[in-house]
């Protein structure tokens, strides 16, 4: 069964070259698919599915460097619209649903196994779904998986290559830069008051003047954040509204 007239293109991501090789040679009994590539690490895969763009991602959990959570966390908006994962350990699969993952094959599996999750994306990519801004973050925090309402977000701040990101007094960091995040963010209600920071619009109390000329954001939370002059118009013209 095709999806449409075009071949499902698919990217293998596992450290075990076996296991790469068995679930390869699998896929390609299949007529309406394509292996596209195959990736031993989580580096190459959130580099082969930005550049690529798979339909969909065969990808383990546990890996050396990154698992497979800690993957989909970094790629935020990038993810493929259809994921299946493989593991040895049936213990992640509550994770797995959770961060909207079709399948779950425990390794060994056989071609029938494979065939059921095959068809879930099969059906999945015959759904014409325009892209949705996230509603939930995937975070992980002590090396535990936590999922972080979007619209709970007080405010975001720049850290490194990271976002610190402020819910109710606690700080997660999130493995994406503050450029990257904010293309996956509401403008009308996430907005850009720093070079390194980024406010919710709905907690934001006052524009503040303080000694110096300069203004701060005053949210409903108490925190006091510097407005740069590059956005201090804009934002009060938000004000306005």
């Amino acid at each position: 069964m095709e999806n449409g007239n075009k071949k499902i293109r698919i990217l293998v991501v596992d450290d075990e070259p076996f296991a790469r090789s068995n679930l390869t040679a699998l896929l390609k009994l299949e007529t309406d698919v394509e292996v596209i590539g195959e990736c031993d690490s989580g580096q190459q895969a959130i580099a082969a599915i930005r550049s690529r763009k798979p339909d969909l991602v065969f990808l383990d959990v546990q890996m050396s460097e990154y698992d497979g959570f800690d993957i989909l966390e970094m790629l935020g908006r990038d993810q493929p619209r259809a994921i299946i994962f493989v593991t040895a350990y049936d213990h992640h699969a509550v994770r797995a649903f959770a961060v909207g993952a079709l399948d779950y094959l425990l390794k060994p599996f056989d071609d029938e196994r494979l065939r059921t999750g095959l068809n879930r994306a099969r059906e999945r990519l015959r759904q014409e779904i325009p892209p949705a801004r996230p509603e939930r973050l995937v975070v992980k925090s002590a090396g535990h998986v936590m999922f972080l309402n979007v619209a709970d977000i007080d405010w975001i701040g720049a850290a490194d290559y990271c976002s610190s990101l402020y819910v109710a007094e606690k700080m997660h960091l999130l493995r994406r830069s503050l450029v990257d995040l904010e293309q996956d963010l509401d403008p009308a209600i996430f907005f850009r008051i720093h070079r390194s920071t980024i406010i919710n619009l709905t907690r934001l109390k006052a524009l503040e003047l303080s000694s110096d000329g300069e203004y701060n954001a005053v949210l409903t939370t108490g925190d006091r954040l510097r407005v740069s002059r590059r956005y201090r118009k804009a934002i009060q013209d938000r004000r306005r509204l």
